[in-house]
């Protein structure tokens, strides 16, 4: 699972100290097998947790801070369930280490995904990683809901209003606050999900997606992955496409104006809590986090007001 960042960086003040010979410790110790195997940490631009590659064929993942330590058994869980069905890769779990060697919580061993992280505005093939994209947020969609974890990301945008507006206070000189602002009051006011609550990947980024060939060959993370409202999603359509492909990836998902107006709150939302948060400690989070800003702007101002298709300003 190759990753592309900077340095590493700790990014939350309960952070703990993670480095390769704290995993080769934990794997001698709890999975003799193999222990003796060369480890090497891999940058990343993820926040949650840190990623070593053990052998040629494994990858070793541990939580960085205690709110990350839930989602181990999550996807321990869920991904038996989710993976199989998808059409690429997903992590596929090989083991679940404890707390050793002074290391407190559980981790997990997954076998390794050839690829790379793409970069916006960088991309090989956007119109067929748009229909790609397409086809597994579809397949995900397709997976029965019954007994799923609801999705923390999967809930009405007007519960993210608080911190978005939070985070718009911080970045008052940074950015086009007003204008930004009204595109996310436009995004409050768009219908809420009518439908079911269905599977979604809830933080599809470019940091968690693997390509090879410009094609998509893997989508890894889904420590957040629940149902509810699977318009959040739709964030990869600003935070990784260009906006010519935006278009293949809408009609790939069949979202309706609702659904894609609530779909770029989330991604405007997303990045405006990440940008003032990240700013020194993640620059690649942070540029990606400006990258989705200025699409926003532009696709709102290309349009000559900042509204989703089939909405209107009330009067």
């Amino acid at each position: 699972m190759g990753c592309v960042c900077a340095a590493v960086k700790k990014m939350r003040p309960d952070e703990v100290d993670l480095d390769s010979d704290l995993v080769s410790r934990l794997v001698a110790a709890q999975f003799p097998r193999w222990a003796g195997l060369p480890v090497r940490r891999l940058a990343s631009s993820g926040t949650e947790n840190a990623m070593f590659r053990l052998g040629d064929d494994k990858v070793v993942r541990l939580p960085r801070h205690p709110g990350a330590v839930q989602s181990v058994g999550h996807e321990q869980h869920w991904l038996t369930r989710l993976g199989p069905a998808l059409p690429v890769a997903a992590p596929q779990p090989l083991a679940r280490g404890g707390p050793g060697e002074g290391f407190a919580w559980p981790w997990s061993v997954y076998r390794w995904l050839d690829g790379r992280n793409p970069v916006a505005g960088a991309l090989d093939r956007p119109l067929t990683l748009a229909a790609e994209l397409g086809a597994f947020v579809t397949a995900l969609r397709g997976i029965d809901a019954r007994g799923g974890p609801p999705n923390s990301r999967g809930v009405p945008l007007a519960e993210r209003d608080g911190p978005t507006r939070d985070a718009l206070a911080l970045l008052t000189g940074r950015i086009d606050v007003d204008a930004v602002t009204a595109l996310w009051e436009e995004a409050l006011r768009a219908p809420g999900h009518a439908g079911p609550p269905v599977w979604a990947h809830g933080d599809l980024s470019p940091g968690n997606v693997l390509v090879r060939d410009g094609r998509l060959g893997a989508v890894i993370d889904f420590g957040v992955a629940g149902v509810g409202d699977p318009a959040v999603d739709l964030i990869i359509a600003w935070n990784l496409l260009p906006a010519p492909a935006r278009g293949a990836f809408r009609a790939a998902v069949g979202a309706d104006d609702a659904e894609w107006a609530r779909g770029r709150g989330w991604a405007l939302s997303v990045s405006l809590i990440q940008l003032p948060y990240y700013w020194e400690t993640n620059p690649a989070l942070a540029e990606n986090s400006r990258h989705v800003i200025r699409e926003i702007l532009a696709e709102a101002r290309a349009a000559d007001a900042p509204l989703a298709p089939g909405y209107s300003a009330p009067s």
